[in-house]
């Protein structure tokens, strides 16, 4: 298997919680541009890179590809 290398610059998509007025994950991770263009907000505090191969269509972060490969998963700084 080839290793995947962290590439691709990620954060935690952030929505808007009226009820509560916190911002809440959205339990997505995705690239900037994903996060903007679902006009939800970036958590800056959760910057963390993964490789290319796991971005949907959409620029989020795969879910599947992300628990086949947990030790190709560590937030590089």
């Amino acid at each position: 298997m080839t290793e995947m290398a962290n590439d691709t610059e990620v954060f935690d998509a952030m929505r808007f919680d009226a009820v509560s007025g916190d911002m809440v994950w959205t339990g997505r991770m995705g690239t900037r541009d994903a996060i903007r263009r679902e006009k939800l907000a970036i958590d800056p505090g959760s910057w963390k890179f993964c490789p290319h191969q796991w971005l949907d269509d959409r620029g989020f972060v795969d879910r599947e590809l992300s628990r086949k490969h947990p030790h190709a998963w560590p937030p590089t700084l």
